[in-house]
């Protein structure tokens, strides 16, 4: 069994990432930046935002955080993101989500500029990605697919079975997957037996909140298992929606919780947000 360490591979992107922001500053004078709106008091989005604004400072990107609090009105969040969209100097926007119930995340997410959608979620982008065209990858999946290549696992021709079905990671994974000629299985909440996909397939990634929702006899032998998943256990442990210790007995690649796919999603913001800059000065 190899643990996909996606610590270390984030490291190594990170410090790419450095080179093509100096490179920008050198060349064209100019230094990207990141832009984060953070609505309400969520502890774990917090944490979040506070983790990428300090990953922007280590590589030379250019980060603002707009903290609003939870009472604030969708349309004072709208006209933050019209500054934003016209500003020069900002070249990604990210709404931390989840956004209070009374925000309509889609009516928000549709309203940041695609040219700066570095998270990936405006339908212009999903359109692109879906049709195998250049566009802002969502950045949990693009590292996940970043992590298979760096351990030379090519998907093309492999079943791959995705647990999870959010806008945010399993759809968009699923994507990933079959643009690169993978088989590609989606299971959710209102799948009737999970076992039934799961047990067949080459690859299993899943990411759904659930702790331990993948078990050792869901999983075949020498299956590469990729746990998205994030959870903080009452004794303060982070776990992943995997049994790690019976499931990494069995298969032959298997990501680590935490220090496997959660450094990778900060990684690729980074990229997508120089990308972004990179466009900019064409």
């Amino acid at each position: 069994m190899v643990l996909l360490d996606g610590k270390s591979l984030s490291n190594k992107i990170k410090a790419k990432v450095k080179e093509d922001v100096l490179e920008l500053q050198s060349s064209k004078g100019i230094t990207p930046g990141l832009a984060v709106v953070l609505v309400g008091n969520d502890a774990a989005s917090a944490t979040y935002v506070k983790m990428k604004s300090k990953s922007c400072n280590e590589a030379g990107i250019y980060s603002v955080v707009h903290e609003m609090p939870e009472s604030i009105s969708q349309d004072s969040i709208l006209k933050t993101i019209e500054m934003m969209n016209q500003n020069p100097n900002i070249d990604g926007i990210l709404v931390q989500l989840p956004l209070p119930s009374h925000v309509d995340t889609t009516v928000i997410l549709e309203a940041i500029d695609p040219k700066k959608d570095v998270d990936g979620f405006h339908p212009f982008n999903v359109g692109r990605v879906r049709a195998g065209l250049d566009g802002f990858i969502p950045a949990t999946p693009y590292g996940v697919m970043e992590l298979l290549k760096e351990y030379d696992i090519d998907v093309k021709g492999k079943d791959v079975c995705v647990v999870g079905a959010s806008n945010i990671v399993g759809k968009p994974l699923a994507t990933l997957m079959l643009n690169a000629n993978a088989t590609v299985d989606i299971c959710h909440i209102y799948t009737k037996d999970l076992k039934a996909h799961t047990s067949k397939a080459d690859i299993v990634c899943v990411g759904t909140g659930v702790v331990g929702l993948i078990k050792e006899d869901m999983i075949k032998d020498g299956a590469i298992v990729i746990d998205i998943g994030i959870n903080r256990l009452e004794d303060g442990r982070i776990v992943g929606d995997v049994d790690y210790d019976k499931v990494a007995q069995k298969c032959s690649y298997i990501t680590p919780v935490p220090g496997g796919v959660g450094p990778m999603t900060i990684a690729m913001l980074l990229v997508n947000t120089v990308k972004a800059a990179q466009k900019r000065v064409g």
